[in-house]
């Protein structure tokens, strides 16, 4: 399969709800935007999977998938060799109901259900059954994660791509104004009016994202936060958790969930 190949949507049997399909992707391989007549929930049990929706990116280590409605353009990558698990689910017998891409918890019991459900010679009556218990366990998880949308205007843009090669890069407004042609204010105004948030707030988020990658990597704190240009753990904590709504060890920890 070529670093830009789709995967095939691979819709169910008209007898069954949902289906189970594996990609190996390497570290930076990646299919190109491309969309789906079925539900897909994205998750992979080793490795760290990116899901970009417009101008939105999700980073999913093991510990979160993303349900992604029919028709929803997206494009997903991996940032180390990882193995995708990919749940394709047949509108019309699925009773998830989500119109908008939907963060999910991915636990031990959860877990467990897509690997079972990727058995090709599970039987029809124990796979309805499975099929059943994995959709009750599908719900939002009560964290945000670090979205990360784009300027479109090419200056902004130059700088957003910068940083994003270079998250530890301090220099402010005024320097990139000169890089690209621009005045801070120009830039801040460009910043909030394209991503909707300030330019300090994209850069935290991006500098944020880049570490979330490289702890999947299980890469020292210390030294994520370091490379990202945070000066102490603690800085770096205080911001991924002013963002995400909980801490680094607690965004990886796998939740505990019960069978309903």
């Amino acid at each position: 399969m070529s670093p830009n190949s789709q995967p095939a949507a691979a819709p169910p049997p008209p007898a069954e709800a949902l289906r189970v399909l594996s990609f190996d992707m390497a570290r930076g391989e990646r299919f190109g935007e491309h969309e789906h007549d079925v539900h897909q929930l994205v998750w992979t049990p080793a490795g760290v999977l990116t899901v970009d929706v417009g101008d939105h990116s999700w980073v999913l280590p093991p510990s979160l998938a993303l349900w992604i409605p029919a028709g929803v353009p997206h494009a997903t990558g991996a940032t180390r060799p990882s193995q995708m698990r990919s749940v394709y689910v047949a509108p019309d017998r699925c009773p998830v109901r989500w119109a908008q891409p939907t963060v999910v918890a991915v636990g031990p019991l959860l877990r467990e259900l897509v690997i079972h459900l990727a058995d090709p010679d599970l039987a029809p009556d124990p796979k309805s059954r499975a099929e059943a218990v994995l959709f009750d366990l599908l719900r939002p998880v009560g964290v945000m994660t670090i979205e990360l949308p784009m300027p479109a205007d090419v200056r902004a843009l130059r700088v957003a791509q910068a940083l994003l090669a270079r998250p530890a890069d301090p220099r402010p407004l005024e320097a990139w104004g000169r890089e690209v042609g621009a005045s801070a204010r120009t830039l801040a105004r460009l910043f909030a009016a394209e991503t909707g948030m300030s330019f300090g707030r994209w850069r935290t988020r991006a500098r944020l994202r880049a570490g979330l990658e490289h702890m999947a990597a299980n890469r020292p704190l210390a030294a994520v936060a370091h490379h990202v240009g945070y000066t102490t753990p603690s800085s770096f904590i205080a911001a991924f958790r002013q963002e995400t709504g909980r801490t680094p060890g607690a965004y990886f920890a796998v939740p505990q969930q019960r069978r309903p």
